[in-house]
This record gives structure tokens, sequence and C-alpha cells, in this order.
């Protein structure tokens, strides 16, 4: 058997490495992958391992050229896929794309996001923020459904559809529990026309508190957040399309992004100081939900 072939102890390892990164970094993800049955967790755990790769470099302390070089390096590598690499995870995504019908053009999209971000792109309009969702976690919800596979008689481009605006939807959570964290970085995802119509300049003062001023930042950060839920309503239609372990695995990762953001609508001022997090007790629990079919979007 040579060292790539299917099932050889290199391809395991690969998976192996993966899955390990996954458990100690997925600090989210990880409550969801771990629902699924052994194949489906490796191959998921190999698509979460590239993309922290990519996150990696876009958020890295790197000079911005360099950044970039590591990006291409990454389409090179996605281009080429082969389970004879060196890399292991180029190895363990060879396989996946071998056993599962996931897009990988979808990682090519989530490339030119993370580049759009070491450029420093911002967004005059919500659907402008919306096109740098889909490259950046829109994707990631095309890649997951291709592992997930869909139940019944849905439609591929429908469930795709329907996969891409739940990724959009976390990412709107992410945008908003970081908004002060991505503004001390040099980085604004919110929409520049709606800043200004709401009387808001994003700023930190010297407490270290977003502000500009508070109470009209706190009034739209709710409105976002209440904008965010209906793409969630939209998006959690995905679960009645999979089968029971799989909505198990999309139920626990988008639900606790959906506390998150139902948290943040409720007390916006949460996130001034501070990156809103669950602790690990609640995302077990939420795990737990999804695993005993109880969606998160049914709470009030």
């Amino acid at each position: 058997m040579s060292a790539g072939a299917p099932g050889s102890s290199t391809v395991a390892e690969a998976y192996a490495s993966c899955e390990a990164l996954t458990r100690e970094a997925a600090r989210n993800f990880s409550y969801g992958i771990r629902l699924l049955p052994a194949e489906k967790r490796g191959a998921l755990s190999a698509v979460y391992a590239l993309a922290r790769r990519l996150d990696d470099i876009g958020d890295g302390d790197l000079p911005a050229e360099e950044k970039l070089a590591g990006l291409a390096k990454v389409r090179a590598d996605i281009r080429a896929l082969d389970t004879n690499s060196s890399d292991p995870v180029m190895v363990a995504l060879a396989d996946t794309a071998r056993r599962f019908p996931i897009p990988i053009e979808a990682f090519i999209e989530l490339t030119d996001g993370v580049e759009s971000d070491v450029h420093g792109a911002t967004y005059e309009t919500f659907e402008d923020m919306v096109g740098y969702c889909r490259l950046v976690a829109g994707t990631i919800g095309r890649l997951s459904l291709g592992i997930f596979g869909v139940e019944g008689s849905a439609g591929d481009a429908r469930a795709a559809e329907i996969a891409d605006a739940l990724g959009v939807a976390l990412q709107q959570t992410n945008i908003l529990r970081d908004v002060r964290e991505d503004l001390l970085n040099g980085r604004i995802y919110l929409p520049s026309t709606e800043l200004e119509k709401a009387g808001v300049t994003l700023t930190v003062d010297a407490a270290g508190r977003l502000g500009a001023p508070e109470d009209a930042l706190v009034d739209y950060l709710r409105d976002c957040a209440v904008r965010a839920d209906e793409w969630y309503t939209r998006g959690l239609a995905l679960l009645g399309l999979l089968d029971r372990r799989s909505a198990a695995c999309c139920g626990a990762m988008a639900g606790i992004y959906l506390r998150l953001n139902r948290r943040i609508r409720q007390d916006p001022t949460a996130v001034l100081e501070r990156r809103l997090s669950l602790p690990g007790w609640e995302k077990a629990v939420v795990a737990a939900r999804s695993l005993a079919g109880r969606s998160e979007a049914r709470a009030a």
C-alpha cells in the first residue's frame, strides 16, 4: 500500500492531526463536530483545519506582502490537492474531496475573503457586507453541507442556498461580537451607510470602551442582532434536510452562535468592553439539546 493510498496510515494520521487541531482550537465548532460519526467528523475537521490556517494567515502579525504570499500558496495547494502531499491538512482534504461532494472552489472564495481583510476592505452597504459574509462563512456552510449530505428529495441548489444563509447568519454574529476587537485591529465590517444613518462613528475611549455615542451604538447593534436573527430563521431550515447526527452537529454549532446573537440583542452593552462568549458548560448544553433534536431556534 502506497503512503498516499486511501486508508493508509498517512491518511489516517492526517485526519488525526486535523481532529486534534479542531479539538484544541475550534472553541465553538468542536461541540458540534464531535456529534458526527467518525468519517464525517474527520472530513469536517479537515475543512476546519484549512479554514483555521487561512484565518491565522489573515489575522497574524506578518507584513501584508507575506500574508498575500501565504494566501497565494494556499490557493495553489487547494488546486493541486493530492493525498501524496507532505502537508497533513492537504492530505486529509484530498481524501475528503474523494469521499464527499464538497465544492472545492469554496475554499478559493474563502481565501478571497481573507485576502480582502489583508487589504483592509470596508463595506458601504449591508449587501456589500453580506457579500463578504458569503465569502468567509457561507463557503463553510456549503462545504459542511457536502459532508452532511441532504436527506430526501430536497434539491442540492436549495440546500446550498440555505447553508449559505446560515453561514451569513453566523458571520453577522461574529461581526457584532467582535466589533470592538476588530476596531482595535483597524477593521470595520459594519456598513458605513448604516453607521452614518445611525449617527455612529466607532471609537474606543481611553478606558477601552467602545462608543460613538454609546446610546446610538447600542440601538444600532440591537437592530443588527434582530436582523441577524432573521437570517438564522432562514438558515436553520437546513436542519430539516439533514440526517439526525448531521442535524445535531449543525444545530449545535449554529445554536451556540444563535445564543450569542440573542444575548447581544437583549443587551448590546455586553460587547462594548469585551469579546462575548459562552462558558464551556453552556456550549455543552446546546450540544446536548441538539443531539436530542431540540433546536435553539425554539428558545425564547
